[in-house]
């Protein structure tokens, strides 16, 4: 009540300040220019006659001439005052439209009924916020439930055995592995995490990164999208092995957006959003929401334009002599591939490998890359979904 109170004398003030100067009246001046040009003959005919240059008669007879256009010019001057002074009822008019125009800014884009916060309460309600954040557990049970994938009932019944199967196996590597990527496909993604940290444990010190990742996806994914603190372990290691890796520091952004620090987001976003492949899952969700973030933190950034894929190059080498098709994407495989091997990659560029071998006819090397691609996207439906496509289109993919 008291900020409405304050906001409504403010407002009456500033009206009143510009009301003001309205509503004094004008002074009545001379409308006919001429006026003043008499007024000073009359003045030089009285020092004439002072210094004796007019004879008296004269002085009298220009003084009667001059006082008659003077009376004249009088009359036709108009009091602009009168047509031009604001009534009242107009100056009302004006504050009531300043104030409606305050309030109703301040009711659109302002925060009625929010209390004080200086930013140091907000930098700490922030840690609170983030100190305080459900466990893994609590937001898989609140996250909402998928929709059903729709499989063959024996792949289901299979599944359902290598469940049964794998507890009494702690230590077989390919069973749990199985079981992460069988989960995913089933929806099950708070299983597909639990199986994921039993390959990690399983791998020790042989773990890679790809295996870290894939797990922190999966627990996000089981959170329906919140990061929590077990799933922020996890980022945090792997920022420790790798501080560049794209994944964690988008969970890290997501992390800072999600508990109202848009600022830290941006700044995570934004490298990674600059620098990225923009196919990347990972980069292409912190594009789409950076711009909330960037709002929210009182930042105008424009989120920069993205570079196609290359997959018009491959469609258009369909139309070339077979020569020229063979020595282009074999120039690409050859180059392609061995990065992949060496450094890995994002999907899109696995997928592009895929294409290629299938455009070449290899549809054997088409489909052992699918299946290595498999293994290293499991946790990621938005990579799948691109490497799935690459697949059906280079012929193999078993539908």
């Amino acid at each position: 009540m008291i900020f409405w109170l304050v906001s409504a004398a403010m407002t009456l003030a500033v009206a009143a300040v510009i009301v003001t100067p309205l509503l004094r009246p004008k002074a009545v001046g001379d409308d006919n220019p001429d006026i003043a040009i008499y007024r000073a003959q009359l003045d030089e005919i009285d020092r004439d006659l002072e210094r004796d240059l007019l004879a008296p008669d004269e002085a009298e007879r220009a003084r009667t001439e001059i006082a008659r256009r003077l009376l004249a010019a009088n009359k036709e001057a108009r009091p602009q005052a009168a047509r031009t002074a604001p009534t009242r009822s107009t100056s009302l008019i004006l504050v009531g439209v300043l104030g409606l125009i305050g309030f109703g800014t301040y009711q659109s884009i302002g925060a009625p009924g929010y209390p004080d916060m200086p930013l140091q309460a907000r930098l700490d309600a922030s840690e609170e916020m983030r100190a305080n954040r459900p466990a893994q557990a609590a937001l898989e049970a609140a996250a909402p439930t998928p929709p059903a994938a729709e499989l063959p009932q024996d792949y289901v019944n299979a599944i359902n055995q290598l469940r049964v199967i794998a507890p009494t196996r702690p230590d077989d590597l390919e069973a749990w592995e199985r079981l992460a990527f069988h989960e995913v496909e089933l929806r099950n993604y708070a299983g597909a995490a639990d199986a994921q940290e039993q390959v990690i444990a399983i791998k020790g010190e042989d773990t890679q990164m790809i295996d870290r990742q894939r797990l922190l996806d999966l627990l996000v994914v089981a959170a329906g999208g919140i990061v929590s603190p077990e799933a922020e372990v996890v980022l945090r290691d792997i920022l420790e092995r790798d501080n560049g890796n794209v994944a964690a520091r988008y969970y890290l952004g997501a992390l800072y957006n999600q508990t109202d620090r848009p600022d830290l987001a941006l700044r995570f976003w934004r490298e990674i959003i600059e620098k990225g492949d923009p196919e990347n899952f990972h980069v292409a969700s912190a594009r789409a929401q950076v711009g909330d973030a960037a709002f929210r933190a009182g930042v105008e950034y424009a989120v920069p334009e993205t570079r196609g894929p290359s997959f018009e190059q491959m469609d258009a080498a369909q139309d070339m002599s077979p020569e020229d098709r063979q020595e282009m994407i074999g120039n690409m495989v050859s180059g392609l591939a061995q990065r992949l091997a060496n450094e890995g990659g994002p999907a899109p560029d696995w997928a592009r490998l895929i294409r290629a071998y299938g455009v070449l006819g290899n549809q054997e090397a088409a489909a052992r890359v699918w299946a290595e691609a498999q293994q290293v996207f499991v946790s990621s439906m938005r990579d799948m979904e691109i490497l799935t496509n690459a697949a059906r289109d280079a012929g193999v993919l078993d539908e």
